[in-house]
């Protein structure tokens, strides 16, 4: 087993994407879980955190604190199809807000290829009409909230539209990195949830680790988590693939 590494608040920050004020304050609310290692000395558990934050109620749950609220109109689809394509960066819609992200490296695109064929193979043998699609391909889970999923499957009793697929896939995988840490472990979270996505898995190739979570009473609970060994999942009987191979530095 690999050893959950410590972050500090300012690290912690970087993950969320939120200020180390905001970090600090929730620490003293003991709203997420921290190590103290002296005398205001903490320590975070980033995957610990996250699952915290993510049993929590709300659309959002950690905001930043801000003095002034200014209200803004929520974009549509409509506003979104008109922006220009942005070199180097990804565009997507989420709650009304439009989210610029830097494009994926190599080391994402590599894991999401693989994990990509490996889906494929399953779905051709168990629903050989089911389809599998990947990132960019526009997926509008409501009005306000158009998303490109890394990875999403839909079976073959949907019938798959133009962009923007308007249906609910089965599975979305998002693959995570540095920049869309933030984006997949809490707006895209609560998003897939809220639309009613059975399935979503989070996979962060940094830590080499992938988070299963299930749609139970209308909130997601974490049915699997590997770090090592095989991947198996109980709603996916005969999914079965290494762990470390999915996550190795070359082919």
């Amino acid at each position: 087993m690999v050893p959950k590494r410590l972050l500090t608040a300012q690290e912690l920050a970087g993950v969320l994407g939120l200020s180390v004020e905001t970090i600090w304050r929730y620490t003293r609310e003991k709203r997420i879980p921290h190590i103290e290692l002296g005398p205001k000395q903490y320590r975070y558990v980033e995957t610990d955190v996250l699952d915290t934050l993510n049993r929590r109620s709300g659309s959002y749950q950690v905001q930043e604190v801000q003095a002034d609220c200014v209200v803004r109109r929520k974009l549509t689809y409509e506003d979104y199809a008109k922006l220009p394509n942005v070199a180097g960066y990804t565009l997507q819609l989420i709650d009304g807000l439009i989210i610029r992200e830097p494009g994926p490296s190599v080391l994402h695109q590599r894991v999401s290829g693989r994990l990509e064929s490996v889906l494929r193979d399953y779905f051709q043998e168990c629903d050989p009409r089911g389809e599998v699609f990947d990132a960019p391909l526009d997926l509008q889970l409501d009005e306000h909230t158009v998303v490109q999923p890394d990875l999403f499957y839909f079976p073959g009793t949907k019938q798959v539209s133009e962009a923007p697929i308007d249906i609910l896939p089965d599975l979305v995988v998002e693959i995570v990195s540095p920049s869309t840490a933030r984006t997949d472990r809490t707006r895209k979270f609560h998003s897939y949830q809220r639309a009613g996505v059975p399935h979503y898995w989070i996979v962060d190739p940094s830590d080499c680790i992938i988070q299963c979570y299930q749609l139970r009473d209308r909130h997601y609970a974490k049915v699997a988590s590997f770090n090592e060994g095989t991947f198996t999942h109980p709603k996916f009987p005969g999914l079965v693939f290494s762990v470390e191979a999915l996550f190795a530095p070359t082919v």
